[in-house]
């Protein structure tokens, strides 16, 4: 492969990191300029948050643009990573540190996530990808099994 050169890979790996990075930022802008919606861009229309959660290994904040769904008053995210065959950072640091911020509807607020099991996971699951069809994609990418995440609001608005 041409970045397999020396040096190469690594330019490589940061431009697709840093195209991505700048990417998140700059949802993550727009979420907060306009309470919580995004205005353009593949995610206009849809319900997404922002979730902070503390490094596993680095104990920084981390944040993170997600798509959200509901159930019975908790917001539902999915650690997809685009069907990719390991499971996302902040998946990770959530396992380690599962208090977490959510900034979702121009509120912010604490959270425990809480990994679904059992019968509820492919209900969920489902539920997410219906309203969000690119998650069928995802599972069909990866044979790993993509975890479901409630996260359960433990405190009200910390911006009042």
């Amino acid at each position: 492969m041409p970045w397999e050169w020396p040096g190469r890979r690594l330019r490589y790996q940061w431009f697709v990191s840093s195209s991505f990075g700048d990417f998140n930022k700059n949802l993550i802008k727009d979420l907060r300029a306009n309470g919580g919606k995004a205005t353009s861009g593949p995610f206009k229309g849809r319900d997404v948050l922002i979730l902070t959660t503390k490094g596993a290994r680095s104990g920084e904040d981390r944040e993170t643009p997600l798509v959200y769904s509901w159930e019975k008053g908790h917001r539902v995210i999915v650690a997809s990573k685009g069907g990719a065959p390991t499971h996302p950072s902040w998946y990770h640091n959530l396992k380690n540190h599962p208090i977490v911020t959510v900034e979702a509807a121009g509120e912010e607020f604490k959270a425990r996530a809480r990994v679904v099991e059992g019968d509820d996971y492919e209900r969920l699951y489902k539920q997410h990808a219906d309203l969000n069809p690119g998650f069928w994609d995802y599972r069909a990418k990866t044979t790993r099994k993509i975890p479901v995440i409630i996260l359960e609001r433990i405190d009200s608005d910390l911006r009042r």
